[in-house]
């Protein structure tokens, strides 16, 4: 039997914190805890007010979107490249671009206001999971930006197209450029 504790590690971006899950391997398997409430709460999160799950072929990008509201990422099944951008007006890591390679057993913390995105890495795509610390509704408050705008020079492994609606949605390719932003 191996155990991986649970454990965090900052990132360049203020706030924006990589998670280990504990997890437990054996012979049959592996089992992880996607969340538990005395060990996030240590992050500041608490509580879910909404999850989702995504499913994401191959080399699709969604992204960068930076809604008010915390969240927690992660894949459960396949693999991802996340990318994520402070655009928080007046942060002192304003502008900064952190990746991670997110692997069943990986999570992110994504501060209110930094951008988050993803591309699937993964044959068969991947499943992503959002965890909101409170409800999306249509119209809320936040930000977003181009994923591919060259200025943030993300270095997604997968080469898109922006014209391809396999790849990349209408609204995401005609995002502003993240010098549009408020800083």
């Amino acid at each position: 039997m191996t155990l991986t504790p649970f454990s965090c590690d900052a990132t360049a971006i203020e706030g924006l914190t990589v998670v280990t899950l504990k997890q437990v391997s054996d012979e049959r398997g592996t089992v992880r805890e996607f969340f538990r409430e005395s060990t996030a709460g240590s992050l500041g999160l608490t509580r879910f007010a909404q999850v989702n799950v995504t499913h994401t072929r191959t080399g699709a990008l969604r992204g960068l979107h930076g809604e008010d509201v915390t969240k927690l990422v992660g894949v459960v099944a396949g693999e991802a490249f996340g990318a994520y951008v402070d655009a928080r007006p007046g942060s002192e890591s304003f502008g900064a671009v952190a990746t991670v390679c997110l692997v069943p057993g990986v999570q992110v913390l994504v501060p209110s206001g930094v951008l988050n995105g993803f591309q699937c890495v993964s044959e068969g795509g991947c499943q992503y999971l959002y965890g909101f610390d409170a409800e999306w509704v249509p119209g809320m408050a936040g930000v977003a930006a181009n994923a591919l705008d060259p200025a943030l020079a993300v270095p997604w492994p997968i080469a898109v197209d922006p014209s391809d609606r396999s790849l990349i949605s209408e609204k995401d390719a005609g995002l502003p450029p993240f010098e549009h932003l408020p800083a």
